[in-house]
């Protein structure tokens, strides 16, 4: 085998572990004719991860999974979704009691832990019946465990889990909401804080048969945080770890970044911030640290937006804020520009920068590229314990589809937002997990701009549904879907991404000949 062979197979290996499964058929050998474009093909395997979703015992938790219908597939396959069968117990955080949930083979199944999941781990929370219609579970109370999901087959490309919880008061009351994680190795949230009024927790888990070991590493405005506590956590196999982030800490710090790197084996991360005053949700893990960001999806009746940014690049760096609005993009007067200097994270406050529209962030170097991660933190409401907050990573454009499961009619709004070039989608909401038949609608984007809109409808809805977003043409797209709910004057809500789906992978052709890769 020659090292052009070699290579290329650990490139497709590297796919597999992090977006599914792919086939890799030997090549013919050299001279028969130019290299073919690589096939794009759906992806085989998905694992998903969901975190432990609370500690409270008034939550109420609501799962949804579904896949949408993707060409070449085939009719083989499943999806499954079962408890972490154990919480190893050796982290810095407090371990949460797992179990195992029971389907009542109606779609409907009951996630609650049972304190004997070694036992009945088998048993699935979650199994999905057939590709393009969602299946919902629920639960209540602290006792529910972190998940962890695999689909095969037909499940498998674009497999999305959505995990919903309303905590009607306490630390972190409101709505939380978390898009279940692929695993990886590298996560990064700029947004987290170990302020008095924060708990925040990083939670771990691992979907494999053997043991992960993960450092943990925060960032504040001086710099790294000293600290050899967060070093070396190991997460055992099918379980999850809750690590909180004031135990990595001397003193407490407002604004800190968190990189979790993997040592070995592979975990997925979600941070769960919770304030006593503010409510709380997920901190999603931003995207890969890069020269420029969006951050989509800023609710118009936002009364606070807070910019977190860090590069772990030794050079300082400059960047151009802009805000995508409605009628194109704009520069908030007083924060035309950020500077964010090497190895430290940098606040600021944007106030109600979106005054009543639509709006999406879009950074973008002001000379010289340095590479950052970014996050907002938003609040909506005003004083006297009406306030709730969310959180917005920057993220990655939709390349070719992204899925949200769990949208429930008026209380849904998708956020799209088209700042290069404009960009024609089509929006099509699945069927009802009750009941109801899909609908598909095409929106433009014009460039520059922002467009909030209240998705479509399943006509005869039951239940939830999943709204896909697919770019048929033009320029980049970004995507971010909020879910509201209001509890006793209470704006709940809280908002997710729609990076690109991963429902493919390109393959090399059977006959492709892999000698014009040689150097």
């Amino acid at each position: 085998m020659n090292r052009t062979t070699l290579s290329l197979i650990a490139g497709t290996t590297a796919l597999v572990a992090v977006t599914g499964f792919a086939a890799l058929n030997t090549p013919a050998a050299p001279g028969h004719g130019p290299a073919k474009a690589a096939a794009q093909l759906p992806v085989e395997r998905t694992t998903l991860v969901c975190p432990t979703p609370s500690n409270s015992e008034i939550a109420d938790t609501s799962y949804t999974s579904f896949t949408p219908v993707t060409d070449g597939t085939g009719s083989a396959g499943q999806a499954r979704l079962q408890a972490a069968t154990e919480e190893s117990g050796t982290g810095t955080g407090d371990t949460s009691s797992t179990g195992t949930g029971k389907d009542n083979g109606s779609g409907k199944g009951n996630a609650k832990g049972n304190g004997d999941a070694k036992k009945k781990a088998g048993k699935p929370v979650l199994e999905p019946k057939q590709p393009g219609t969602p299946v919902t579970g629920d639960t209540s109370g602290a006792d529910a465990p972190a998940l962890i999901g695999t689909a095969e087959g037909r499940f498998a490309p674009g497999w999305t889990m959505q995990e919903t919880t309303e905590v009607a008061a306490g630390t972190g009351r409101g709505l939380q909401g978390v898009n279940c994680t692929a695993p990886d190795t590298e996560f990064w949230f700029p947004g987290a804080s170990t302020a008095s009024s924060r708990s925040d927790y990083v939670h771990l888990t691992n979907p494999d048969d053997s043991a992960a070991v993960v450092d943990i590493e925060l960032y504040g405005k001086n710099g790294a945080v000293k600290s050899t506590v967060g070093e070396g956590i190991t997460v055992q196999p099918h379980s999850s770890e809750p690590v909180l982030l004031s135990t990595l800490a001397d003193a407490p710090q407002e604004d800190l970044t968190v990189h979790v790197s993997v040592r070995s084996g592979r975990v997925g991360a979600a941070v769960q911030a919770l304030d006593a005053k503010l409510g709380g949700d997920w901190l999603a893990a931003a995207t890969d640290p890069a020269g420029s960001l969006v951050l989509p999806g800023i609710p118009k009746d936002a009364t606070s937006v807070r910019l977190i940014a860090f590069t772990p690049a030794d050079a300082d760096a400059d960047l151009k804020v802009r805000l995508a609005s409605p009628s194109g993009l704009i520069t908030p007067a007083g924060h035309e520009t950020v500077h964010v200097k090497g190895g430290t994270t940098t606040a600021v406050d944007l106030g109600d920068v979106t005054r009543g529209e639509a709006g999406s962030l879009v950074l973008t170097p002001t000379s010289r590229s340095v590479r950052v991660v970014a996050a907002l933190r938003v609040v909506r409401g005003k004083g006297g314990g009406a306030q709730e907050t969310a959180f917005i990573p920057a993220t990655g454009p939709i390349g070719t589809r992204a899925t949200s499961a769990g949208s429930s009619g008026k209380d849904t709004t998708l956020s799209l937002t088209a700042p290069t070039a404009t960009a024609q989608v089509k929006v099509t909401a699945s069927a009802g997990s009750g009941g109801g038949t899909p609908v598909s609608r095409t929106y433009t984007i014009k460039a520059g701009t922002t467009q909030d809109i209240v998705p479509p409808a399943p006509s005869g809805l039951k239940g939830t549904y999943a709204l896909t977003v697919q770019r048929l043409s033009g320029g980049p797209v970004y995507g971010a879907r909020t879910l509201a709910a209001t509890q006793e004057g209470v704006p709940g809500f809280t908002v997710q991404t729609l990076p690109d789906d991963r429902g493919t992978v390109a393959v090399p052709q059977a006959d492709q000949d892999l000698s014009v890769l040689q150097r």
